[in-house]
C-alpha cells in the first residue's frame, strides 16, 4: 500500500470534472433510492413501423389489422409513450458511461473498478457470491427451509411467545449458515401464509419485520452470507476465520438483547403476538394428499390463482395446507447440505492457510462446488421428467378448463343482464330494442352458443373458439414464443435448475460492477482523500469510542443514501484504505485497536443497515419488500422506517458497546497497524 502523491492529492477536486463526478455519484445514489421512469416520446409511425418489421420478422407475433382496433375509429396520437427505468440497474450504469463521455474516467477506474485493485477484485466477488448463492437457493428449491421451519411451527405449539421466540432463532441460525437471501425467499413466504391461517394474528408486521432484522443480523457472522463481507474482508486482506471471530461475540450479543425487546416493548400487542395462537385445522383429504414439488408449473392446479385473487376462505385453506403439508426433496436437501457444509469448512480452511486472496480466490472452491450441485440437480430433474411433466400437464388442463369456465360464465351474466335491461343496445351485438339470441353471439370470439350447465355437463375440456383469419395467423411459431416455450420446458423438464436459476440475484452483477467504477472515480478525482481526511479528524478527536460509534452511524446512515449497503461498503472501504497511505505518508502510526475498531463497526454498520429506513438500503430488503406485495401484505415505506428505526438503535446501539468492550480486551492501544 504504498502511497502516492497522485493518489493522495486533493486540489484536483477544483476542476470541473471532478465536481461534475461528485453530483454525478449523488444524483446516482438519489435515483437508486427513489426509482422512476422517465417518458420517452416517440413518433407512432415510428413505433409502428418497429412492432411491425418485429412482426415480420416472426421476433414477436404481428401486431393485429390497426384498420379495424377501436382506437382507429378516434383521433390516433401522433406520439406513443414509451418508460424507461432508472433503477439500481440503469442510474450507475449510465453515470459510468456519461463520467466515461466527458472524460471523466477512463480505461484506468474501468479497469481498477471491474477487475480489481487495492485487494478488492470485484469479479472475483461476484463469482464467488453467484457460485455460492446457486448452493444456497438450490437447498431452499429443495423445500428444506419450508420443512424446518413447519417444524420449529410444530414445536411451538400454540403458544405465541414461544413460537415467536423459536422462528426467530430459526431464521438467525439458518441466516448464519447459507445467507439471507434463501432465509428472505422462503421465510418471508412461510410467515405470510403461516400469520394467514391463524385466526387471531390482526397484523404480520411482528413476526415479519422480526425475520427481516434477524436474518440481516445473522449474515454480519460469516464472510460468506453477504456480499458486503467479502469486499470488506478483501480490502483489508482479514483471513475469514479471523472476521467471524471478530463480530461473532457483538453479533450473538445483539441477537439475545433483541429478541425480548421486539416480543415485550416493540410488538408487546396481543393483536400482533397472541399469548395463544389459534390456527385453522387442515383436513383429513388435505393431510394424506402427496406434497406437490411448487417448482413445477401449474404443480397446483388453480391454487394459485385463488390465492391471487380474494383472501376467501378457500384461499386461507390453500395457505394451510401449503404450511401443513410442505414439499421435501429430502435427497436434494441432503446432498445440498453436504455439499454447502463441504464448501464452507474449505473455504475457511484454505483462506486461514493462504497469505493472500489474490493468489488463491475463494471462487475456485465455489465454482466446483456450484457445478457438482448444478450436475445433481439436472441429472435428479432428467431422471424425473416423466412425472414432472406429467404433474404440469394436469396442472394446466385444470387451470385452462378452470378460466373457460369462467369466460363462459362471465359471457352468460352479460346476456342476463342485457335481458333484464330490455335493451340489445348494450349488448354484443344485438339489435336495439330486441332481445338478442344465441345467433347474434355467434360471432363474439369466446362463445360457443351453450350455457354453462351444458358445458360442465360435457367431459371434455372446454375450449374457446379462436378460429378467425388473424387468430389463426397469430398462432405462427416466432423467436418470442420459441422462448416461452423452451421456457417452460425447462420448468416441466428440469423444475429446481430453473427455480435456481430465476432466483439468482443476477441483478448485484452489473450494479455492483458500475458502483465499483463510481467509486473508483470518486478516488481518482480527489474527493476519496476528502472524506479520509475528515474521517482522520474525527478519530483524532473523539479516539476508539468515537472510532466505532461514528463508523457505525456512518455505515448505517450511508445504506441508505449510497446504492445500499454494497455501495457503502466499496465506498467506506477505500476511505480507509487512503486514511492508512494518509498515515504512512505523515509518519504518524494507527493503532492497532483504532483501526480494527473501525473496520469491525463498518462491518456490523453495513450488515445492520439492511433493516433501517429504505428498503433500498439493501437488495435483500428490495427482494422482501416484492415478496409480501405479491403475498398481499403491502408494507409502506413510512412504516418501514418507523419500525425499523427502533430496532436498528437497539441493535447498534448493543453490537457497538460490546465491540468497544472487545477492542479494549482483545486490541493494544499502541502497536501500529501493519498493512497485510
Amino acid at each position: 500500500m504504498a502511497a502516492t502523491v497522485d493518489e493522495l492529492d486533493t486540489s484536483v477536486i477544483k476542476t470541473w470534472r471532478s465536481i461534475v463526478t461528485l453530483i454525478v455519484f449523488v444524483l446516482t445514489n438519489i435515483v437508486v433510492l427513489f426509482p422512476f421512469h422517465i417518458p420517452l416520446w416517440v413518433p407512432r409511425f415510428c413505433a409502428d413501423a418497429y412492432s411491425d418489421a418485429l412482426g415480420a420478422l416472426r421476433i414477436v407475433s404481428p401486431p393485429r389489422s390497426r384498420e379495424h382496433t377501436p382506437r382507429r375509429r378516434f383521433a390516433v396520437k401522433p406520439w406513443k409513450r414509451l418508460n424507461f427505468p432508472m433503477n439500481f440497474i440503469t442510474a450507475p450504469l449510465i453515470a459510468d458511461l456519461f463520467l466515461l463521455a466527458i472524460s471523466a474516467i477512463g480505461r484506468t477506474e474501468v479497469h481498477d473498478g471491474t477487475v480489481g485493485s487495492n485487494n478488492i477484485f470485484p469479479i472475483d466477488i461476484m463469482v464467488f457470491f453467484i457460485t455460492l448463492a446457486y448452493i444456497a437457493i438450490s437447498i431452499d428449491a429443495s423445500g428444506l427451509i419450508r420443512y424446518l421451519a413447519f417444524k420449529v411451527l410444530q414445536k411451538g405449539g400454540n403458544n405465541g411467545h414461544r413460537l415467536y421466540i423459536y422462528l426467530y432463532v430459526f431464521f438467525f441460525a439458518l441466516t448464519a449458515f447459507i445467507g439471507n437471501d434463501p432465509v428472505i425467499l422462503s421465510g418471508t413466504a412461510f410467515l405470510a401464509y403461516m400469520t394467514r391461517i391463524s385466526r387471531n394474528i390482526k397484523d404480520p408486521k411482528a413476526w415479519i419485520f422480526a425475520q427481516f432484522s434477524v436474518a440481516n443480523v445473522g449474515s454480519a457472522i460469516l464472510v460468506s452470507s453477504n456480499p458486503t463481507n467479502l469486499v470488506l474482508t478483501g480490502a483489508f486482506n482479514i483471513k475469514f476465520i479471523h472476521y467471524t471471530a471478530n463480530v461473532i461475540v457483538p453479533v450473538l450479543a445483539t441477537v439475545i438483547v433483541l429478541g425480548p425487546f421486539l416480543l415485550f416493548i416493540v410488538f408487546a400487542d396481543n393483536d400482533l403476538i397472541p399469548a395463544t395462537i389459534e390456527l385453522h385445522e387442515l383436513d383429513e383429504a388435505a393431510r394424506n394428499r402427496a406434497p406437490v414439488n411448487p417448482n413445477i408449473p401449474h404443480a397446483r392446479g388453480t391454487a394459485d390463482e385463488i390465492e391471487l385473487a380474494d383472501n376467501s376462505e378457500e384461499a386461507n385453506n390453500l395457505s394451510l395446507e401449503e404450511i401443513m403439508n410442505p414439499f421435501l426433496d429430502k435427497g436434494g436437501a441432503a446432498f445440498g447440505a453436504a455439499i454447502m457444509a463441504a464448501t464452507l469448512i474449505t473455504i475457511l480452511a484454505l483462506n486461514a492457510a493462504t497469505d493472500t486472496t489474490k493468489e488463491h480466490p475463494v471462487f475456485w472452491v465455489t465454482l466446483p462446488a456450484a457445478f457438482i450441485m448444478f450436475c445433481w440437480d439436472v441429472s435428479f430433474g432428467w431422471l424425473n421428467r416423466e412425472k414432472t411433466r406429467e404433474i404440469a400437464r394436469n396442472g394446466r388442463r385444470e387451470v385452462e378448463e378452470a378460466r373457460a369456465k369462467r369466460a363462459i360464465e362471465a359471457e352468460e351474466k352479460a346476456r342476463l343482464a342485457a335481458l333484464e335491461q330490455g335493451s340489445a343496445a348494450d349488448a354484443v351485438p344485438g339489435v336495439k330494442g330486441e332481445v338478442p339470441s344465441s345467433n347474434d353471439y355467434a360471432s363474439t370470439p369466446g362463445f360457443t352458443g351453450r350455457s354453462t350447465s351444458e358445458h360442465l355437463a360435457e367431459k371434455e375440456p372446454v375450449v374457446l373458439r379462436t378460429d378467425s383469419a388473424q387468430d389463426r395467423q397469430d398462432n405462427r411459431p416466432t423467436l418470442a414464443s420459441l422462448f416461452a416455450e423452451s421456457y417452460q420446458w425447462c420448468q416441466e423438464t428440469f423444475p429446481t435448475v430453473t427455480a435456481v436459476l430465476v432466483h439468482l440475484p443476477w441483478a448485484l452483477v452489473p450494479f455492483a460492477l458500475a458502483m465499483f467504477v463510481l467509486v473508483q472515480a470518486l478516488a481518482t478525482k480527489g474527493w476519496i482523500p476528502v472524506f479520509a481526511h475528515g474521517w482522520d479528524h474525527w478519530v483524532n478527536k473523539t479516539g476508539v469510542v468515537g472510532a466505532i460509534g461514528g463508523m457505525g452511524f456512518l455505515s448505517v446512515i450511508m445504506c441508505n443514501f449510497a446504492g445500499t449497503n454494497i455501495g457503502t461498503t466499496i465506498l467506506l472501504c477505500r476511505v480507509v484504505q487512503v486514511w492508512i497511505k494518509l498515515h504512512e505518508r505523515s509518519g504518524i502510526p494507527i493503532t492497532q485497536r483504532t483501526f480494527w475498531a473501525t473496520v469491525y463497526s463498518m462491518a456490523i454498520g453495513v450488515n445492520y443497515g439492511a433493516f433501517s429506513t429504505a428498503f433500498s438500503a439493501s437488495l435483500a430488503g428490495l427482494l422482501w419488500r416484492d415478496i409480501l406485495t405479491r403475498k398481499y401484505i403491502p408494507v409502506r415505506s413510512s412504516t418501514f422506517a418507523q419500525v425499523n428505526l427502533k430496532i436498528i438503535a437497539v441493535a447498534m446501539a448493543v453490537g457497538c458497546a460490546v465491540l468497544v468492550g472487545e477492542m479494549y480486551i482483545t486490541r493494544s492501544g499502541t502497536d501500529a497497524y501493519q498493512p497485510g
